[in-house]
């Protein structure tokens, strides 16, 4: 009997062949999951400078754009017409990193110095601290004798306690820290080292952006097909306009917080101006969670001290922060996200649990991106379907039948089969 060869089998037999091969990875990936943190940690230890290379050229390209088209690409060519067309981007990348290199070093100088003394201060007054908080505290129960002595007793404990691990465990860290001794000399070199390369590779970034970003649309048409590539491409242009209004808006409005809060706390002689600006800042980068999470700390830093002055420094970070919210936020961020307050919850939680602090920061615009991809997805399920897509309209349907009738459930009655539709006014990017 001879033999007929189908193809069915072969298919059949590489299909049985990938899913075992599979399944054995899958389950060495169970057992060996210590091998595969090493990898991952070993491929990001590798991708750290090429990440920070491609962050600093993305904050920097608008200052850089700036300096090309406002500057010196005008300048250039009233001097001379037959300029080369890169040698404004030459001088504009000069002017863009000298510009990011002066301002660092400037922060660096002005904030580093009082941030050491700040916490050395207090770290060394830790014991007169206490003995400020005792008192205020003891003095509310001091009718009680039994609550005083316990508390009192309590409090010494605490205060040794912490008073011995600040001043034999932490403050010999932080001043080896700031002394640049020995100690971490590895890994501070690693991370000099990744700066330095991160900063080359921003450097040929921005220089040749034009030239990366026509390869990467050339490599995309060739592997994936035009309709693909072409929503590709567009979301990419929605995440750009969404993380660079939010990114770059957030680090120029934690600039002028800053500003605002220490030159406010040292007109009003409030205690550790420079350190206590710093957090509100750094913390108000976070959306909704931000002034929560630098304010309370540093009220209670400054409660410490004097209680009557944490009032008073509450009520201003209270004025300045609305100011922020109401006025500076939104001209300096442009338009919100769109994300009602639970969203940005939400995605501040979720987040913020995978990714930490960097999760916290870029997960309200990363939600916003998904946010309006899914919304705009199902209005184009919608709209073919021929259903009604604003939302307001769905608070009046109960149900959709088989036959594709939509029952509406009135506010005086019980919903009725094949009622007409109530009138819907014109259809808009509603974001609930």
């Amino acid at each position: 009997m001879k033999f007929r060869w189908n193809p069915k089998y072969l298919y059949w037999g590489i299909t049985a062949f990938l899913v075992i091969v599979a399944s054995v990875l899958f389950y060495l990936l169970l057992n060996r999951m210590d091998v595969v943190v090493s990898v991952i940690n070993f491929l990001i230890a590798i991708a750290t400078p090429f990440l920070i290379g491609f962050v600093t050229a993305y904050l920097l390209n608008p200052v850089m754009e700036f300096f090309e088209k406002r500057c010196f690409k005008p300048l250039l060519s009233k001097t001379n017409k037959q300029v080369h067309p890169k040698l404004a981007r030459v001088f504009a990348l000069i002017v863009t990193f000298l510009l990011a290199f002066a301002v660092v070093a400037a922060l660096g100088f002005m904030v580093f110095p009082q941030l050491f003394q700040s916490i050395s201060g207090i770290i060394g007054n830790l014991s007169t601290y206490f003995s400020r908080i005792e008192k205020w505290i003891l003095g509310f129960v001091s009718e009680n004798q039994d609550i005083v002595n316990m508390l009192q007793k309590q409090f010494d404990n605490i205060s040794k306690t912490v008073t011995s691990w600040a001043t034999n465990d932490l403050l010999p860290q932080l001043t080896n820290l700031a002394g640049g001794l020995t100690v971490g000399i590895i890994g501070v070199l690693g991370t000099i080292v990744n700066i330095c390369v991160g900063v080359i590779v921003s450097i040929y970034i921005l220089f040749s952006k034009e030239k990366f970003f026509a390869q990467t649309k050339k490599v995309c048409y060739s592997i994936f097909s035009i309709k693909a590539t072409n929503q590709m491409l567009r979301v990419t242009r929605r995440a750009d306009r969404v993380f660079g209004s939010f990114i770059k808006g957030k680090l120029i409005e934690a600039v002028i917080v800053w500003a605002v809060m220490f030159v406010g706390m040292s007109v009003f002689h409030m205690p550790f101006a420079m350190l206590i600006s710093v957090i509100v800042a750094i913390t108000n980068i976070i959306p909704f969670f931000g002034p929560f999470i630098g304010v309370i700390p540093s009220a209670v830093l400054i409660l410490v001290l004097d209680p009557m002055m944490a009032l008073y420094f509450v009520i201003f970070a209270f004025v300045i922060l609305q100011i922020d919210a109401n006025f500076i936020g939104p001209k300096v961020v442009g338009g919100s996200t769109g994300l009602s307050a639970f969203w940005v919850i939400f995605s501040i939680m979720v987040f913020g649990g995978f990714f930490g602090l960097v999760g916290m920061i870029i997960g309200v615009p990363l939600f916003a991106l998904i946010y309006s991809l899914a919304a705009e997805i199902a209005k184009n399920r919608l709209t073919q379907r021929d259903m009604p897509v604003s939302t307001k309209v769905y608070e009046s349907i109960d149900h959709i039948t088989v036959d594709e009738k939509i029952v509406y459930w009135p506010s005086d009655g019980i919903p009725e089969a094949g009622a007409p539709e109530p009138p819907v006014e014109k259809e808009t990017d509603d974001k609930q």
